[in-house]
């Protein structure tokens, strides 16, 4: 199944530019799905139909700087701005109390809405991502590459290079797929490596906010640790959806995610970091429980 529902195309309006968004007609709460660092909404094509086939709204969006969201130059990307990029769509299409999705580095903007905002968020859904540095993690080598200051002579070599950066991304892209069966690995990168080349390739492209954010990741994960201890005040239901062939984000990353919940159930599928490209019928069951 893929993404052949009608959808209405918004344009949220920002400070620095308009983030571009789709709305699924559907019931309520409406699930506001987010993307992470190297890649955009697309990453969620597979699983859309799966849950607007059972009736509910769905809102996917491009974080400023990706996908088709604008790419101003000079623009200044923060996590700050990525959690009012989330407020902007919230309130512009009028959603209500939402079901927030975070995967990957839209983590910290999930998670935190929930506990900035808890009347705004009936459920939480939480796939393979990041939030916290309490626990030694293995983060993707390109990521530790432009997340590490003393390494930033050389990030930049890479970032200003098109051959030697492209090299880099596959390589990445690569390593993401050494726990999977070949054939999921295989539709890997035909759906989503391919997705994540073209943010790049795209002019303008999704380069200056990822290098941005990257910069910032460490020093978020450390403030998001002392959040931690609110985690287990939260009351709604919080859902820890995890691929287990992820190398990086792994199960025992799931298992204390959901351990700082009061309300959470953790299930882990046979799929990998994008596991709702890899098993979006699955992934789909599980939210809609």
């Amino acid at each position: 199944m893929t993404d052949t529902q009608a959808f209405t195309e918004h344009l949220i309006t920002r400070e620095q530019g308009k983030l571009y968004a789709r709305d699924y007609a559907g019931a309520g709460p409406a699930f506001v799905m987010m993307h992470g660092f190297p890649d955009h909404l697309g990453i969620y094509d597979a699983l859309v139909p799966h849950l607007v086939a059972a009736g509910r709204r769905v809102v996917t969006f491009d974080f400023l700087g990706f996908g088709k969201s604008d790419k101003p130059a000079g623009a200044t990307y923060t996590f700050a701005d990525q959690s009012d990029d989330l407020e902007a769509v919230i309130s512009q299409l009028d959603l209500g109390a939402i079901v927030p999705v975070a995967h990957d580095s839209s983590g910290p903007t999930g998670i935190n809405f929930a506990l900035d905002n808890p009347d705004k968020v009936a459920e939480l859904v939480i796939l393979n991502s990041g939030y916290d540095d309490a626990k030694p993690i293995l983060w993707p080598e390109l990521i530790t590459l432009f997340a590490t200051e003393s390494l930033s002579a050389l990030a930049m070599a890479f970032a200003t290079d098109p051959a030697q950066f492209g090299w880099l991304l596959g390589w990445q892209q690569t390593r993401f797929t050494v726990l999977q069966p070949p054939e999921q690995a295989a539709g890997f990168r035909r759906e989503i490596g391919q997705l994540i080349a073209d943010n790049f390739i795209q002019q303008p492209s999704s380069g200056p906010a990822f290098v941005q954010l990257v910069a910032q990741f460490f020093p978020e994960l450390a403030r998001n640790t002392e959040r931690l201890p609110e985690l287990g005040g939260l009351t709604m239901p919080v859902k820890v959806i995890w691929g287990e062939f992820d190398p990086y984000i792994t199960t025992e990353v799931g298992r204390d995610r959901a351990s700082h919940f009061k309300n959470a159930r953790l299930t882990l599928l046979p799929a990998g970091h994008w596991l709702q490209s890899d098993m979006p019928e699955a992934v789909a069951k599980e939210m809609l429980a």
